[in-house]
């Protein structure tokens, strides 16, 4: 099996992933990718392990390779689900190419990252020169907190002296060597309805309540330690004439370190209603807990800085950013994890989306000398 050796064939190759729309509820969508996955590896000295979706989400896909000599693997996660619903290539983001720039849904985040580690992922299978066991795990849900992934994530991630993640790149081509812990609430209110006209007094407005807690909530943003908490979901009432008896919000929720996103979730889930009169029932939790730079990430970093500039380049780590990833699941088990490794790009999750073509083989060249190397 050859591979494509020119950036226009690689192109070519990762667009036609691209075009094929996989948004987390589209299960036949993900089930394609993977089809892809399993197709592009067939015939390899790769074993293929596949994993059935559940709860109307799609299959994971786990590929296993190198030596089986006993050591720790060195792991490859990617997920193949996107954001943008089914139909956007067709109406408001053709997959096309402009110059550099390969534009469509996904192909940032993160198509173009799990298409050229693959890539490499096959190199160093076939050429047998990485000196470990490899694993390369592709997940279907990862834009919606990884609900039922993260248990083979984590499971994966204990069996690895190093996790790979190929979300993209930052500015600049940094990697990313610590995330934010994020937490995701809901708030249900219910109040007592009445007529606002002529029983006004007799109702106990759950958007009044909402009101109380919204701003109690926002108010525990601390931009010095790190943390903010946002409500952008809402809603509630009947009719423009009733007390409204029934509210509810969601909360988002990103702090720094472990300790800050207990206390977090501790402040909110113990909120108490203004209005005795008011039901208040709050859920959820943190659900990627923070991935921060230890000792351990800081030398895998360097690993790649020396592979990097024997490639001819400078690689660099961008300071903590604010959105999870998969790594934060790994990091957090003490397992040493590289974030950023995919594609460079910009408009992530937008009609503007991009992945810049020249990237692609410097980037993969990294990943396949870090699978060699570790």
């Amino acid at each position: 099996m050859t591979y494509p050796a020119s950036s226009a064939d690689s192109a070519a190759a990762l667009s036609v992933w691209v075009a094929l729309e996989s948004p987390t509820s589209h299960a036949a969508g993900v089930n394609g990718m993977m089809d892809l996955v399993a197709k592009d590896v067939a015939g390899l000295p790769i074993a293929v392990e596949r994993v059935p979706g559940r709860d109307g989400l799609g299959d994971m896909v786990l590929l296993r390779a190198g030596l089986d000599n006993g050591q720790p693997a060195v792991a490859l996660m990617s997920h193949l689900d996107t954001v943008h619903p089914v139909g956007t290539s067709a109406r408001d983001l053709p997959v096309r190419i402009e110059g550099d720039r390969l534009y469509g849904p996904g192909v940032c985040d993160m198509k173009g990252g799990a298409w050229l580690a693959l890539q490499a992922f096959k190199e160093v299978a076939m050429a047998g020169s990485a000196k470990r066991p490899l694993a390369f795990l592709f997940t279907p849900d990862e834009e919606i907190g990884s609900p039922t992934s993260r248990g083979l994530i984590e499971e994966v991630g204990r069996g690895a002296a190093a996790v790979l993640i190929t979300e993209p790149a930052r500015q600049g081509g940094k990697v990313v060597t610590a995330r934010k812990g994020v937490g995701r609430f809901e708030v249900k209110l219910e109040g007592r309805p009445s007529h606002a006209g002529t029983r006004h007094a007799d109702g106990r407005s759950a958007i009044r309540e909402a009101a109380h807690q919204i701003l109690a909530i926002e108010g525990m943003t601390d931009y010095a330690r790190g943390i903010t908490t946002s409500v952008a979901l809402m809603g509630g009432g009947t009719a423009a004439n009733v007390i409204p008896q029934h509210a509810w919000f969601s909360v988002d929720c990103r702090v720094t370190t472990h300790a800050d996103g207990v206390m977090m979730e501790n402040r909110i889930l113990g909120l108490k209603a203004h209005d005795p009169d008011v039901a208040i029932r709050i859920t959820g939790g943190m659900n990627r807990p923070p991935y921060e730079k230890s000792t351990a990430v800081a030398g895998l970093f360097e690993t790649a800085r020396g592979i990097a500039a024997g490639i001819g380049f400078d690689l660099q780590d961008a300071p903590m950013t604010g959105g999870g990833s998969d790594g934060n699941f790994t990091a957090a088990l003490g397992v040493p994890t590289l974030d950023g490794l995919g594609i460079e790009g910009e408009g992530a999750h937008t009609l503007q989306e991009f992945a810049l073509i020249s990237s692609i083989a410097p980037r993969r060249a990294l990943i396949k000398g870090l699978l060699e190397t570790i």
